[in-house]
């Protein structure tokens, strides 16, 4: 009795299905023993009892898959030859039997991208082809979309299709679909985990503190955001000049007549024409013209803005322009939206207009740090313009390093850019003889110009 007891409370312990019965016995006890050694990471001596359970019950607990990836993980890493590719098969087939017997904890989508991500790992040991591998993924993607959420596998995913593209396998229109398909993933997984940083965020700036698990759930979805980031940019990188305006307008001539009506395809093409700054091209204008005359919305305001930015027409620019925003109302596509035209004012040196729009898409996305790091990056350009001494207009940096700051407060994707550009800006105001001879420790500093701001002096 005791011994079932103590088993049970192993079960209980692993946080797995606890369910008894006399004939589970043998199962309880070599689920005890494969689970405490590969808990000490003793996987060659948890693989027989691991098997056993494995090939007897395999409905018998969840360990037996979870445990199981680790040991079959350590066994290939240890082999080599037909003895690995034999180990490589046999951890795809447990990732089929755990998808079979524990569907709900993991789904098909889940499934197919850690069998893409191990068969690309291992594509040379197994024979595979692109094409092939493009199917495992292609069918969590098809399939069970809403689980097919992992940076890693979307990355590759992508990629095997730029494969297939530049081997003759895929049309670009293929391409440039499954390219909008990828982005429209990250950008919908990107907006959850937003959504969920913002509402810690706003805790936090309530005064309140977060509990050991809300800290820890912060963690976990600021690094999913950092390994989107990354994935996007990759992903970016992947079609490079596989997407020029060279190539896109001829295929959107080619298309428009048969696609002029839908909807989809023309905001894929607008946006994709924009992305690569082909906006100079008729086809641009047709484009926008034809989506904003089926379907007007804040993209299609959007990009009048811009058309008519470009014949000089500002008034009317500046009329699209807050049009789409009005028209725009998802928080973080609308943070998106208000983000291109902070950095639209930035580069043409309108500083003040571009410190509102940073200021609101702090408010619609508060855990994206980065207007923080724009508003710093601002203020330092701007500190031989707005001070009126050599002091004063290195005191503008104390005020570019406490924005910088902030972005990595809000924001724990930047907090190493954050940290470095603070210690930059740092660096280059009043050091400690500068405010010793001025004899103004302590004092107030009213920054001029656009800027319009106070600065105390250390």
């Amino acid at each position: 009795m005791k011994t079932k007891i103590t088993l049970l409370l192993i079960a209980l312990v692993v946080g797995f299905n606890t369910s008894y019965s006399q004939q589970d016995e043998e199962c309880m006890n070599n689920l005890s023993i494969f689970d405490s050694y590969a808990k000490n990471k003793k996987y060659d001596e948890a693989y027989e009892p691991w098997m056993k359970v494995r090939t007897k019950c395999p409905q018998f607990n969840r360990a037996i898959y979870v445990r199981g990836e680790k040991i079959l993980e350590h066994k290939i890493d240890k082999s080599s030859g037909a003895e690995k590719v034999d180990f490589i098969r046999d951890l795809l087939k447990v990732y089929e039997e755990y998808n079979q017997y524990y569907a709900s904890k993991f789904p098909l989508g889940k499934m197919q991208y850690e069998k893409g991500k191990l068969s690309y790992k291992y594509k040379k040991e197994l024979g595979l082809s692109d094409e092939q591998l493009y199917n495992v993924f292609d069918k969590g993607y098809t399939d069970d979309l809403n689980n097919f959420n992992d940076p890693k596998g979307l990355y590759i995913y992508f990629k095997m299709m730029v494969k297939l593209y530049d081997s003759g396998k895929k049309t670009p229109q293929e391409l440039f679909d499954k390219y909008d398909d990828v982005n429209d993933k990250i950008e919908e997984e990107v907006g959850k985990l937003s959504e969920k940083v913002n509402k810690l965020i706003q805790k936090e700036e309530s005064g309140a503190t977060l509990t050991k698990k809300e800290a820890s759930r912060k963690s976990s979805y600021e690094s999913y955001l950092n390994a989107y980031d990354q994935i996007s940019g990759s992903v970016d990188t992947e079609i490079g000049n596989r997407a020029t305006c060279e190539v896109l307008i001829p295929l959107y001539q080619k298309d428009f007549d048969e696609k002029k009506n839908d909807t989809k395809w023309l905001q894929r093409a607008m946006n994709k024409m924009y992305a690569k700054e082909c906006t100079d091209d008729p086809m641009f204008i047709k484009v926008v013209q034809q989506k904003n005359t089926i379907e007007p919305n804040a993209d299609t305001a959007y990009y009048l803005g811009v058309l008519k930015e470009k014949e000089g027409k500002t008034a009317e620019a500046e009329k699209y322009y807050k049009q789409s925003m009005d028209l725009q109302t998802d928080s973080l596509k609308k943070w998106k939206l208000v983000y291109r035209l902070a950095e639209k004012n930035r580069k043409k040196g309108s500083y003040g207009k571009a410190r509102q729009l940073y200021n609101e898409c702090l408010k619609l996305n508060p855990s994206n740090g980065n207007p923080h790091l724009r508003i710093a990056g601002m203020y330092a350009s701007s500190a031989n313009n707005c001070g009126d001494s050599t002091f004063n207009k290195r005191a503008v940096y104390w005020l570019a390093a406490a924005e910088a700051r902030k972005a990595g407060r809000v924001d724990g994707r930047l907090k190493k850019a954050a940290a470095q550009s603070a210690a930059s800006y740092e660096a280059k105001a009043p050091d400690k003889s500068m405010i010793f001879s001025a004899s103004n420790s302590g004092s107030t500093i009213k920054i001029g110009c656009w800027i319009g701001r106070s600065v105390t002096v250390p």
